[in-house]
């Protein structure tokens, strides 16, 4: 192989490939994939932002943006527990007018994962984002560690509803047949991650013997501690801004995510 047999010693080999520019890199990028066995793939905010979804840290995330009705509050008390029970009719409004994303459409990204897995290529997804855009992609295999806005429960009875439930709701605080509260089934800040989806986020990490890591800023916590867990042979980061492990990975494209991926081949 012209990138991955270059040097035989692990380390002169990283080297290099961290020293590659332009077209090298992603040429080298189809080799690590070519020759990969188990791809994880561990995404964030920025996998959707050109679905149209904005991300909360970038300056046209959703930290930045100024709405009257919420400027004097914090977005993580906004998508908070605290929030949703001690104010919910606050919460429900904020989440109708900023959450919904069952119009939005998956991205280049959200396509070549999906298509990286039916051809075999990639193990699963990773995900902190909610909008079920991998699923509508295609895409079988997706942990979602944060939950989804595509399903709602009751918090009494734990009675599903379908994920336009709350949107079309005329109450402004959805209610249940029982009389409980009908919330998202989204991780709000204050609440643990789901079980299932964090033990097979871990075990997908595992077994990876090539790990991508996308449009995160591995900066929201617990979720960005799963990439501790991996050990395999190769990192590569894909993110517009900096995130602080470069040093660890392989390969680092600080470019769009969507435009990466598209120079995939599978």
């Amino acid at each position: 192989m012209k990138y991955l047999d270059k040097y035989s010693n692990r380390r002169e080999q990283a080297a290099y490939l961290r020293s590659l520019k332009g077209e090298e890199k992603y040429e080298a990028l189809n080799e690590i994939i070519q020759k990969s066995a188990h791809i994880a793939f561990f995404g964030g905010a920025g996998v959707s932002t050109e679905s149209g979804i904005p991300d909360f840290r970038s300056k046209d995330g959703l930290y930045n943006q100024h709405d009257v009705r919420f400027d004097h509050y914090q977005p993580e008390y906004l998508l908070s527990s605290s929030c949703l029970y001690r104010e919910p009719k606050v919460f429900f409004e904020f989440y109708r007018q900023k959450m919904d994303a069952r119009h939005c459409l998956p991205n280049r990204a959200h396509i070549k994962l999906a298509e990286m897995e039916e051809k075999g290529k990639l193990d699963g997804i990773i995900t902190q984002n909610i909008d079920g855009l991998h699923q509508k992609a295609g895409s079988r295999i997706v942990y979602e560690v944060h939950g989804s806005t595509l399903r709602n429960y009751c918090d009494r009875c734990g009675k599903k509803y379908p994920e336009d439930h709350i949107y079309n709701s005329t109450e402004a605080v959805p209610h249940c047949t029982c009389g409980g509260m009908i919330r998202p089934d989204v991780t709000l800040y204050g609440e643990s991650l789901p079980v299932d989806a964090w033990e097979g986020a871990e075990r997908l990490i595992r077994k990876a013997d090539c790990l991508i890591v996308g449009g995160t800023s591995l900066t929201v916590y617990p979720a960005a501690s799963l990439v501790r867990y991996y050990s395999g042979g190769y990192l590569i980061i894909v993110n517009r801004d900096a995130t602080g492990q470069e040093e660890w990975a392989d390969l680092t494209f600080h470019e769009s995510i969507g435009e990466v991926f598209s120079k995939i081949n599978v």
